[in-house]
């Protein structure tokens, strides 16, 4: 008998046992992978994960310095909460605002030299932590395969039409 050609009449797709198994472990990865992170974050530098990203991503920066709806979208996140996560790190003095002298309605945030300093301390640590936790237990074919799937999926995600939470590239 042949196929349907309305793929809805046949019925819902069911994950095979194979693809089940894949799924949740993949699901267990992204739960547990950045709690860990972020405990070792937390007590070695008092940083969360998305602290020292956003730090990170700054210091990757020409002058050290991006608008703000561009960092926000890098790390994740939507504007307001990065707002209140720039004011912390403005408390701490790690970074600061200046208004985009290109276009005075936005905000550039700013790495500052403590921040830059205080980044450069944390990541030996944080690093250390990716390998061990990471990059360590796969080999250098898994980790190009991995760097593959990632790039399929990610493109399959950013070409969905309709809206979207923005995420770090």
């Amino acid at each position: 008998m042949p196929a349907p050609k309305d793929p809805e009449a046949a019925g819902p797709r069911w994950l095979t046992d194979d693809q089940l198994a894949a799924w949740r472990g993949f699901m267990k990865l992204l739960q547990r992978l950045p709690v860990a992170l972020e405990a070792q974050l937390q007590q070695d530098s008092k940083l969360s994960l998305v602290e020292y990203y956003v730090l990170a991503h700054l210091s990757d920066q020409p002058g050290r310095r991006l608008r703000m709806s561009e960092l926000a979208v890098l790390a994740g996140t939507e504007l307001s909460r990065l707002s209140h996560l720039i004011r912390r790190l403005e408390n701490r003095g790690f970074v600061v605002r200046e208004p985009d002298p290109g276009n005075g309605r936005y905000t550039r945030a700013v790495l500052t030299d403590a921040g830059y300093a205080y980044l450069a301390d944390a990541a030996p640590a944080h690093v250390a932590r990716v390998l061990e936790l990471f990059v360590d237990v796969l080999g250098a074919n898994e980790l190009r395969t991995l760097h593959r799937i990632s790039g399929k999926v990610l493109h399959r995600i950013d070409s969905e039409p309709g809206p979207r939470l923005p995420l770090p590239s």
